[in-house]
């Protein structure tokens, strides 16, 4: 190309460091380019929410009327900013590798909990103008309560560090591109699979002029094809919803093992509990459209749930079966006794790692009152574990939840982890031992029984139209006397469950995460 290019771009920090990493992937292939600053209709209005701004585009119009004049070659945006549809005569050209979609929780030093979800005391007040986050964020703590919050990702930090609000939400990516010193804070990072993100979070888009084909042709050689297919997903389910920038929808696909994984949460308005589905296919071809019939008011739910265990009213589950009306028959068919009463001071000592594969192992282990030394690690198996070990004011150092695989596969990746250290394992009697199984010969295992289940006899059938079975050793004592009818759905919570129900010849589905948001979108993606 034998022309110097000029970049629009906002004035921000991070905007200019959006243009110039796309100034700099020009360079590489050697296409000379300059920035230039437009402020939009976003930087200028401060005072007012985000969805009370008019119209879709207030981040990006200024640009694209530049772009439309001719003032400007090619524009660099956040993509999740951007409309589902360009303005007449203008294309996304390209779009660069995605930044990690998570979201970053920020929160005062004095207002930390760990004790809680989240580590944010009771009641704390969380600054974010992102309906999407507010509605998510109160399915997970409905004692958050929230104040808007505008300006660039500096002002948002020094609002926090003048004490307006006890915490803000941020997307890790733009805090991640210019490298903020956060030091001063503590940080609870939030996995897209938990707090689904923006449509397109966490990549840039390049806009340019549709009749600008050489451009064009040139531009393909930074773009990112595969999260372009991925995005394509996420931005046409919102474009079906017609959601704009301030919409309470999340929307999150990406390919994990030649395989297509899709998140969706949305929800009426920014304080109603949000729906959440998961999907997983072998091609985009048709996906959005598939989440979008999921969503559909003429759409049936079951009318009724049996879960194995107990389910406290105030939980996530029940309370999405709550807003849907389903009945709920929640009963747990095993007892659990301790078979030891104290712990041995010198084992905990030698522990460099303690692995917890189930919230039934922590309980039992902490009220034993161990002494853990500062130096030992704790891991669990998944986001339910982590949660439970939180009662106890501890935090995970390592948890399995967000890999997407199967307990074998979790143990494999923390086999690599603890290689040559000492791990304590407190289990069930009779445990499939799957964490010790996959430990090298390097690593030294101090194994440790702490409690036995005993299978409740004479279990009563359930009418209901799910079954939810939580253990292999309810699926034990519930089918030693009971079948499944043929019209019931079975849901299992982790894959230890599902071989269990696998094994008796019976279908089922198996949720992405093994923990009460993973049953949720199990619950409301299935089929009738």
């Amino acid at each position: 190309m034998n022309r110097k290019l000029i970049i629009g771009t906002r004035g921000s920090e991070l905007a200019l460091w959006q243009a110039n990493f796309v100034k700099d992937r020009l360079a590489e292939i050697s296409v000379e380019a300059e920035l230039k600053i437009i402020k939009t209709q976003g930087d200028i209005i401060q005072h007012l929410r985000l969805d009370k701004l008019e119209g879709k585009g207030f981040f990006t119009k200024e640009l694209e009327e530049e772009l439309l004049s001719g003032q400007i070659d090619l524009a660099v945006h956040s993509h999740k900013d951007l409309p589902t549809v360009n303005p007449p005569g203008l294309i996304i050209a390209a779009v660069s590798e995605r930044e990690d979609p998570a979201e970053l929780l920020i929160v005062h030093k004095d207002c930390v909990d760990i004790s809680k979800r989240l580590s944010l005391k009771h009641s704390a007040n969380v600054g974010t103008s992102s309906n999407r986050r507010k509605a998510q964020l109160l399915s997970l703590r409905p004692d958050l309560d929230f104040d808007d919050l505008r300006g660039n990702l500096q002002t948002r930090v020094q609002k926090l560090r003048d004490e307006k609000y006890d915490a803000i939400v941020l997307a890790k990516a733009g805090i991640s591109r210019i490298n903020m010193d956060l030091s001063d804070f503590h940080l609870e990072e939030i996995p897209a699979v938990e707090v689904v993100p923006a449509p397109a979070q966490g990549v840039l888009a390049i806009q340019i002029r549709e009749s600008d084909q050489e451009l064009f042709d040139v531009l393909q050689q930074i773009h990112n094809k595969e999260v372009a297919e991925a995005i394509s997903v996420e931005r046409k389910v919102l474009n079906l919803f017609d959601g704009g920038c301030h919409a309470p929808l999340g929307s999150y696909c990406r390919k994990k093992d030649g395989k297509f994984q899709s998140w969706t949460s949305i929800a009426d308005t920014n304080e109603d509990f949000p729906d959440r589905i998961f999907m997983e296919s072998e091609t985009t071809e048709g996906m959005a459209e598939k989440i979008f019939a999921k969503y559909s008011k003429d759409r049936k739910l079951p009318a009724s749930v049996f879960i194995t265990r107990d389910l406290d009213e105030n939980s996530y589950l029940a309370r999405f079966l709550n807003k849907h009306n389903i009945q709920v028959d929640a009963r747990s068919l095993i007892r659990i006794f301790p078979t030891i009463n104290k712990l041995d001071s010198f084992i905990l000592k030698r522990a460099d790692w303690i692995f917890f594969n189930s919230k039934n192992a922590i309980e039992h282990f902490f009220k034993l009152e161990p002494w853990i030394l500062k130096k030992t690690k704790i891991a669990v198996l998944g986001r339910g574990s982590e949660d439970t070990l939180r009662k106890f004011n501890r935090v995970a150092d390592f948890s399995g939840d967000n890999l997407g695989i199967d307990t074998e596969g979790i143990a494999q990746e923390f086999a690599k982890l603890v290689d040559g250290q000492t791990v304590l394992i407190p289990r069930a009697e009779g445990s499939l031992k799957t964490i010790q199984k996959a430990l090298t010969e390097n690593t030294k295992v101090i194994d440790m029984t702490i409690y036995e289940t005993v299978i409740e006899e004479n279990v009563d059938k359930s009418n209901a139209e799910v079954l939810i079975f939580t253990s292999p050793s309810n699926v034990e004592a519930y089918f030693r006397e009971n079948l499944a009818d043929p019209d019931q759905k079975i849901i299992c919570i982790g894959h230890s469950t599902a071989k269990a129900i696998a094994e008796l010849g019976l279908k089922y589905s198996l949720p992405y995460t093994p923990d009460e948001i993973g049953l949720a979108e199990a619950v409301f993606g299935l089929d009738y």
